[in-house]
């Protein structure tokens, strides 16, 4: 077994978690000036869930960096191309179904190649499927699935129609690609033609797609361990292994983690500092999105429960971790009736909490256009009335 080099810095814990909300753009002055394609940049990915409760989680993502950002010009952001007709990003498999920035599809080769290497799939496909649906878009130009004739019969995966089985598999081989979205539905077009030359040609081998990649998701986490690194992109770990000496990234020691962990070396230089945002979080941040970092850099338990059945979950449907003064303080499970943004579930960590917590709610609300907030269900009931005070005041 290869030796770990020797750590070239002790961090204290509150090092790497101030280190960690830096990087991923929770402490100092918010970058205005770039915007969501800024955020987009700097997080390397943007997860895409098909849930929406205040907002999708696409758009509450650069909300909680940036504060209350247009919804409409988020996503155009996203999809709106440039002057010279290129686009900014694209959808692919990064650490769920992701928007990533479109510099970084060379750096998908080898998850490209991966996917054609496949023996088997889940799906069969009618004979000519796959070779018709590329004909067409060559000859009709960008289509959705239905303009294709196979949208999906339900919006269960395992119900998908041969259509939507065959552009989803060039999807995942890079002979598609989706650059825009159109009412959530992708819109589908040849990567020969969308995607600009200079990135489409670039043919890497997967030791330099991985140092990337393993040296992008240092610089957004700031400091991680061997397993946050991975998931990051959804590497594995021994992908991590083979290039992580070669990425860049520097080992480090951080108290109380009890395990190997590397920094990038410019998180390091100055310590970090700044204004801490206070902001509901998607469930699906990549702030939040990967457990047991989250319960290692935060002391902080966060789960999705939407899929889990209701008379089991603890926290909500679609609980929304708290962030303010750098510490994850609560949860919020939110719901829309008319211009009312309701709170069915609080919970708080102490009665300290309150007052960050109607902040995070009042300016949610805010951006989403509603009027009122309607607090349901504090977790501690003593400090329903003290978090409905505080929201009365904000209201005036």
């Amino acid at each position: 077994m290869t030796s770990l080099p020797r750590p070239a810095t002790d961090l204290s814990a509150d090092e790497a978690r101030r280190i960690a909300l830096r990087a991923q753009g929770f402490l100092g002055a918010p970058d205005r000036r770039s915007g969501v394609r800024g955020v987009l940049r700097h997080l390397g990915a943007v997860q895409l869930d098909t849930i929406s409760v205040l907002a999708r989680s696409h758009e509450l993502v650069p909300y909680a960096r940036l504060g209350a950002v247009g919804r409409k010009t988020v996503d155009e952001a996203y999809w709106t191309p440039g002057a010279d007709g290129a686009p900014h990003a694209f959808e692919y498999w990064s650490h769920a179904a992701c928007i990533l920035p479109i510099e970084e599809w060379p750096h998908f080769a080898f998850r490209r190649r991966a996917y054609r290497a496949r023996p088997h799939w889940n799906h069969a496909l009618p004979d000519g499927t796959y070779d018709q649906v590329i004909k067409q878009l060559r000859a009709e130009g960008p289509l959705t699935a239905t303009d294709l004739g196979g949208a999906k019969k339900t919006s269960e995966w395992w119900d998908w129609s041969g259509t939507k089985v065959a552009v989803e598999r060039a999807l995942m081989y890079g002979e598609v690609v989706c650059t825009e979205r159109r009412g959530w539905k992708r819109v589908y077009d040849l990567a020969e033609r969308a995607v600009p030359e200079a990135l489409l040609h670039d043919q890497l081998d997967d030791a330099e797609c991985l140092r990337r990649l393993v040296r992008l998701a240092g610089q957004s986490l700031g400091v991680g361990t061997r397993a946050d690194i991975a998931d990051y992109h959804r590497l594995r770990g021994e992908q991590v292994d083979a290039v992580i000496a070669d990425s860049g990234l520097v080992p480090v020691a951080v108290e109380g983690w009890g395990k190997p962990a590397w920094a990038d070396p410019a998180a390091l230089e100055t310590a970090p500092r700044g204004r801490h945002r206070t902001t509901l979080l998607s469930p699906f941040d990549s702030l939040v999105w990967e457990r047991a970092r989250t319960e290692r850099v935060f002391g902080f338990t966060h789960r999705l429960e939407a899929y889990t059945p209701k008379p089991k979950r603890i926290y909500g449907y679609f609980a929304m971790p708290v962030l303010a003064g750098g510490r994850l303080v609560g949860r919020v499970d939110p719901a829309r009736e008319g211009r009312t943004l309701v709170a069915k579930q609080v919970t708080l960590d102490d009665a300290k909490a309150v007052p960050a917590v109607a902040q995070a709610l009042m300016e949610a609300a805010s951006w989403v256009d509603c009027t009122n907030v309607r607090v349901e269900r504090v977790d501690a009931p003593e400090l329903r009335d003290p978090l409905t005070r505080e929201l009365a005041r904000a209201l005036g």
